[in-house]
């Protein structure tokens, strides 16, 4: 529920930011709302390795997890950045949308492995 919660409030932010012409409050707002996102994301993920236990699939699946531990930092540097230089805090937004388009295949691989 908490991660849908924030999911929520995408519509809102997006287009309060959109309709202020990415203005520094509403894309500061719009990368905390990304922020609290990953920061749900991270919190269900564990939660699930905690109650699978110490041979979690998931966690062997996620390994280093470079992808999940690189947004946080570039969504605080977008908010950071969203009052000194609008455009690059945007740009670090999209670099982290596009760092996700790219497909994972860690867990589909984990579970490839798991039942051979």
């Amino acid at each position: 529920m908490h991660l849908l919660f924030w999911l929520s409030l995408f519509p809102f932010v997006t287009g309060w930011m959109g309709e202020n012409h990415f203005a520094a409050v509403p894309s500061a707002l719009y990368g905390g709302v990304l922020l609290a996102a990953a920061a749900a994301y991270w919190i269900l993920q564990q939660r699930i390795i905690a109650d699978q236990g110490s041979e979690s699939p998931l966690r062997a699946a996620i390994g280093g997890d470079w992808k999940g531990k690189l947004s946080p930092a570039l969504y605080v540097l977008g908010i950071i950045s969203t009052f000194l230089w609008p455009w690059v805090a945007l740009a670090l937004y999209v670099v982290v949308a596009l760092v996700w388009l790219v497909p994972d295949r860690r867990i589909e691989r984990s579970l490839h492995r798991n039942d051979a």
